[in-house]
């Protein structure tokens, strides 16, 4: 299987059910949504942001269909300005490569720094459809075990109307 053994290993050892499945890179979740179509799940586009200061970090998570207007974001979240974070920070906070951006690259923050922003709308959501922290696989879990998940790992997180 595509990605680290230890994010499966953890899944195994909550208990949590996913399916596996394998396809080319893709970089982007409208990509990703052409291997998702047959799956009995929503895909979800995660993005990873810090602040003006670079001193807060920030993965916002919504279904793959709905665009991202910045500033309507940073409207939305109150965090000030925001901004794409570099590929730097995005491997030294989620231990990830660019097009590879997924809540699962949360097994490699161990300090809890990544808040998350969830749309409220993903709480309709049977089962979700995220990267093994590479984008050459989709692993789907349930949405009730996607939280189970999150709070194992102790990051905060919040719901908000994305959209």
């Amino acid at each position: 299987m595509e990605g680290p053994q230890a994010l499966y290993d953890l899944l195994d050892r909550l208990g949590i059910a996913y399916t596996y499945h394998e396809h080319p890179p893709v970089p982007t979740a409208e990509e990703a949504a052409r291997y998702w179509k047959d799956l009995d799940a929503t895909g979800c586009k995660n993005l990873f942001l810090r602040n003006h200061k670079g001193n807060r970090h920030y993965l916002v998570i919504l279904e793959h269909t709905h665009a991202v207007v910045m500033r309507d974001l940073e409207q939305r979240l109150r965090q000030g300005k925001l901004s794409l974070a570099s590929e730097k920070r995005l491997q030294k906070y989620l231990g990830l490569a660019p097009g590879s951006v997924s809540p699962f690259g949360l097994i490699n923050d161990r300090e809890h720094h990544v808040h998350l922003f969830i749309d409220r709308h993903l709480q309709e959501a049977e089962r979700l459809c995220f990267h093994p922290n590479v984008n050459t696989a989709t692993l789907v879990i349930s949405f009730r075990d996607f939280l189970r998940f999150l709070d194992h790992l102790g990051n905060t997180y919040e719901f908000l109307d994305l959209y």
